[in-house]
């Protein structure tokens, strides 16, 4: 952990587990030299832990030393006792395990501590390593050579796989009291990131939330890429925010990266980008494995993952979405695409990706109209299937929108979490009449305003967010809700700052223009309208074949022209 202050005296006394370590272990590792022997006891004794060395162990289980392991065996044949050790002492209770400086480049002994416990990388300058394995001869690795050789090799092949532990506390030439109040200090501070499993008929993949997570990009994606190798698709106004936080992060972990930049705006969704797009990663001579990375709102999320479904017939796909819309709406289900002369969205494909990233720190660079906007597919999750989510929005919508990132995760969270349940039902939008369907409050009346208005002119979230108000008064003059619903919804809409009714956008719409898009939107079957209504809120369903004249008398009693 960077730029920590010093150990207070307290580090003297013993200290409560706090509540993000209970019933998980704690594992040092690092190379040789780093302390994680002489750390780990004195962490073990404050946090009252017992505390176990894996070579330790291994020797004891073996009968014999590590150097007469390693002589008799082979490497190979040490790393496998190795890992059926580790695997063993971190099924039992929470302990402080120091490891042997290789035992983390196992990937399946990294899979186990992922799992099992919270791994602190104890990273040390040469120079001190150096002094502090002076006149060792007992390590295999160090019987045979010059130190500093082979310390410099051994630092370039494992620091980029240590790097994925979760934290990371820089070791000084300081007594091991003051670096064990470092590492405490690192410990009782670490929060880990929210996950969320979306699970599929042929695959799964988690949702991860938190604040700061770019910086940690590369140890949250190292262990679901197949290859160490990307292309980060941005967009103009992103990039200069984000880019290098992201490419340092990935860097760390040595994940190769390269960037494209699109210009930002929806109209960037658009045939002629979408080929740019493809050619600029057949010019980066990607491979099968190389994975694309998108960095930015709905628009680049759409298009790059499009592009990576198109490319080589599909390329291994990640999610950061940087705007409050794009974390709880388009990053999550695998839907990609660009918009064509027809209409939004009507040419892409299901692709879903290895992982989303939602870091909410990236919300603070937001302007709040566009928090405004994402919020709509936050509160339309509450609105389809969870009315105490709808209760919970009520409470704390504009905290959200004011930017508190406590509110905001759970808010993310809490909204993706819906999204998975119904996208693990029909991922592919398969039911007509329920399952992802249902995500399509709003979204006739919607997409609808974004074509006759034209898109960007007026947000996607904010097309939504009127969208749901004529949706809830179409369900109330249809006899399926309370008026009484309707008008709470759209007070709550209103109250927050979003449009919520057709006389919020101030311009002049024509019904039978609105209709016309209606008539073109994906969603209609056999020519005729398909809406997403409500029987109240939190009872959303779908009805087909409703009569034009019914939509155009809505819309006209809304202040619509003929």
């Amino acid at each position: 952990m960077r730029g920590m202050t010093r150990p207070s005296e307290l580090h003297r006394e013993s200290f409560t587990i706090p509540p993000q370590l209970a019933g998980r272990s704690i594992v040092l590792v690092g190379l040789m030299g780093a302390g994680k022997t002489s750390i780990g006891r004195r962490i073990a004794a404050r946090l009252g832990l017992p505390f176990r060395d894996a070579d330790a162990e291994i020797e004891l289980a073996a009968g014999c030393t590590i150097p007469e392991l390693f002589e008799r065996f082979g490497e190979k044949e040490f790393r496998e006792g190795e890992r059926r050790v580790i695997r063993r002492l971190l099924a039992g209770e929470p302990l402080v395990l120091a490891t042997g400086g290789g035992a983390y480049m196992d990937a399946d002994t990294r899979a186990t501590i992922r799992r099992e416990a919270v791994c602190v990388w104890l990273r040390a300058a040469l120079p001190v390593l150096l002094r502090r394995v002076a006149g060792r001869t007992h390590r295999p690795l160090l019987r045979d050579g010059d130190h500093e050789a082979v310390l410099q090799r051994l630092m370039g092949v494992r620091h980029p796989v240590y790097a994925e532990a979760d934290i990371i506390v820089d070791c000084d030439d300081e007594s091991p009291e003051i670096t064990t109040g470092h590492v405490l200090d690192a410990i009782l501070a670490w929060q880990p990131a929210r996950r969320l499993s979306l699970a599929l008929s042929a695959s799964s993949y988690d949702v991860v939330v938190g604040d700061g997570l770019l910086a940690r990009a590369g140890a949250l994606l190292a262990p679901v890429l197949p290859q160490k190798r990307a292309v980060v698709i941005t967009d103009d106004s992103v990039g200069p925010l984000h880019l290098k936080t992201l490419m340092d992060g990935l860097a760390e972990t040595a994940i190769a990266a390269t960037a494209i930049t699109v210009r930002a705006g929806e109209a960037s969704k658009s045939f002629a980008n979408f080929e740019a797009l493809v050619d600029g990663l057949l010019d980066a001579g990607v491979e099968r494995r190389t994975a694309v990375i998108a960095l930015g709102g709905g628009v680049v999320g759409d298009l790059a993952g499009f592009a990576a479904a198109a490319t080589l017939r599909g390329l291994p796909f990640v999610q950061i979405p940087t705007t409050l819309l794009a974390q709880v709406d388009s990053s999550v289900g695998g839907k990609t695409g660009i918009n064509t002369r027809h209409g939004k969205n009507l040419l892409g494909a299901f692709h879903q990706p290895r992982m989303v990233i939602a870091d909410t720190a990236t919300l603070a660079t937001l302007p709040v109209r566009e928090l405004r906007a994402g919020y709509a597919e936050i509160v339309k999750a509450g609105l389809i299937g969870d009315a105490a989510f709808f209760a919970w929005c009520e409470a704390n919508g504009a905290a959200v929108i004011a930017g508190d990132r406590a509110a905001q995760a759970e808010a993310v969270l809490r909204a993706c979490a819906f999204k998975a349940l119904v996208v693990g039902d029909d991922e592919r939008e398969e039911k007509p009449n329920d399952g992802r369907a249902l995500l399509n409050l709003g979204h006739t009346f919607g997409h609808a305003l974004e074509a006759e208005l034209g898109y960007g002119t007026i947000l996607h979230g904010e097309a939504v967010a009127v969208g749901i108000g004529l949706a809830f008064r179409f369900s109330a003059s249809l006899g399926h809700c309370s008026a009484e619903d309707a008008e709470r919804v759209i007070a709550h809409i209103a109250a927050v700052g979003l449009p919520a009714e057709l006389h919020h956008l101030n311009r002049r719409l024509s019904a039978e223009r609105l209709v016309g898009h209606m008539r073109r939107d994906k969603k209609a079957r056999d020519g005729k309208l398909v809406f997403v209504l409500s029987r109240g809120i939190g009872r959303a369903f779908t009805q087909g074949d409703i009569p034009a004249s019914d939509v155009i008398d809505l819309l006209r009693a809304e202040g619509c022209d003929a």
